[in-house]
């Protein structure tokens, strides 16, 4: 088990930035129509019509004209999924990750590339994460040899995000190979969910066989590609790009909710997800986050179980992971405590629930 081996090197960045100026605002549901880029044009070189895929998700293709436009998250995720179904492109989302350029992220783009090296765009892409992406976590784990890039998408209950999630993958396979050189190569690549029934695709895409029913969706990275200097072209763009970007950040507010929620999906695989270690992270004290979360009628314990029942749907339903694994992935140090916490949640066995999926 990889997280095992890494100890405690742990980095949550980007979820703390705004700890400090916290709203009661609802979790984030929309995302730029870039991450939807070429494709139109995709479904139409597979000489098909996307005109009725979007419009069944409630979408239109003058919706994805302008990249900087906000679109419905939970659309996008089922175009992504409705497509690859329909048009039998197990692929789909790899093939849209292959046109990705630096450029697709925005202004944020013209910071990265001014980085000293990979790794440090790494971490100032984790800092304006929200502003490209508010449904996405970045989590960062290294040690003297590896870095380790964990990436999780925020939930949509109900909708397979298995494309959403190779379209993630691959658009930071992208933005690496961009920062790092074009030859780059991750060390390993890993979904939580199965395998295609066709792998090749996979493996070209990324240069080597990706590994399925893997902990933990993301790459794993030698740390001396990304510690690479870089040549800079235009740090005075970049300089100007990141004040309005910090701008930006400031104008953006997350609810002590959301910050709980992230910051909990972020530290269960390493067991540590206490309130204490929230709060840590945070920089808040823990009283403060109960009362705050009080205020809104809430718990920690009930955030705690809202993680918890999202992920193990995921791994239960996606992934062939043994129970004792995902149990280990929830925070649980006893596989009898997670089925304890699971009848106690959903009324039946894990494996009987397991089993009632199509």
């Amino acid at each position: 088990m990889w997280f095992a081996r890494l100890g405690h090197a742990l980095a949550i960045l980007g979820v703390m930035a705004d700890s400090r100026s916290m709203t009661p605002a609802a979790a984030p549901r929309l995302m730029r129509s870039a991450s939807l880029s070429n494709y139109v044009e995709l479904v139409r070189s597979m000489d098909r019509d996307p005109a009725p895929f979007l419009r069944a998700v409630g979408l239109r293709a003058r919706d994805l004209a302008d990249p900087q436009a906000m679109i419905p998250r939970d659309a996008a995720r089922e175009l992504l999924e409705m497509t690859a179904r329909a048009t039998r492109t197990e692929d789909l989302a790899l093939r849209l990750a292959a046109q990705r350029k630096l450029s697709t992220l925005g202004p944020i783009s013209l910071v990265l590339r001014e980085e000293a090296s990979a790794r440090q765009a790494i971490d100032t892409l984790c800092r304006y994460l929200k502003l490209v992406n508010p449904s996405l976590i970045l989590v960062v784990e290294e040690t003297k040899d590896w870095v380790i890039i964990r990436e999780d998408l925020l939930p949509s209950p109900g909708l397979s995000m298995r494309q959403s999630v190779e379209l993630a993958v691959g658009t930071l396979h992208r933005m690496l190979c961009d920062l790092v050189g074009p030859d780059w190569k991750p060390r390993e690549v890993c979904f939580t969910h199965r395998p295609p029934e066709q792998l090749q695709a996979h493996r070209a895409f990324f240069g080597r066989m990706p590994k399925f029913n893997q902990e933990f969706n993301g790459l794993i990275c030698a740390a001396t590609d990304l510690s690479r200097p870089r040549v800079l072209n235009d740090p005075g763009a970049a300089a100007l790009a990141r004040k309005l970007l910090e701008s930006a950040l400031r104008a953006e507010a997350d609810s002590i909710q959301d910050l709980c929620m992230q910051t909990i999906r972020a530290l269960l695989p390493g067991g540590d997800c206490s309130a204490t270690q929230v709060a840590r992270l945070l920089r808040l004290d823990r009283r403060s986050i109960h009362r705050q979360l009080a205020a809104q009628g809430l718990s920690y314990m009930q955030l705690l179980d809202q993680v918890r029942i999202d992920l193990v749907k995921r791994h239960l339903g996606e992934s062939d992971l043994a129970l004792s694994e995902v149990a280990g992935l929830l925070g649980f140090a006893r596989l009898s405590s997670f089925g304890h916490w699971f009848q106690s949640q959903f009324g039946c066995s894990a494996s009987q629930w397991r089993q009632s999926q199509p």
